[in-house]
């Protein structure tokens, strides 16, 4: 299974593992599984932290390479395929970092893992 990380989910993942569902912490614990996260999430820590709406043990430019290759989660680049899916998305959402997520879901057949219950609105797989 191909499993795109929501923000909130890679930071549980790292810190508060016993916050992620049953479930997520299954898929994302499965070797077999290849499990993604996006330069939108490494986007929305690095703003977060330098907003000071977010504390993370040390600077967002270590934290989050760090603890991906740690865990052996996949980087996932911004692309223009993505990008453009979101011009076609309904609007229950209006987190951009999240609607973006969602776009490259879309594109790239991924299924995300987020407690987020308007993300399952949009037509792409999701699982907690």
């Amino acid at each position: 299974m191909r499993l795109l990380l929501d923000t909130c989910t890679f930071l549980w993942a790292v810190d508060e593992w016993t916050r992620l569902s049953e479930k997520a912490r299954s898929l994302v614990a499965d070797p077999g599984n290849e499990v993604y996260l996006s330069a939108i999430s490494a986007w929305e820590i690095a703003l977060k932290q330098g907003m000071k709406s977010l504390t993370l043990s040390e600077p967002a430019v270590r934290f989050v390479p760090r603890y991906r290759e740690a865990l052996g989660f996949l980087e996932l680049p911004l692309d223009e395929a993505s990008v453009l899916q979101v011009g076609q998305l309904p609007t229950p959402h209006r987190d951009p970092f999240d609607r973006m997520l969602v776009c490259q879901a879309i594109a790239h057949g991924l299924t995300i893992v987020t407690p987020d219950p308007q993300i399952a609105q949009y037509p792409v797989r999701v699982l907690w």
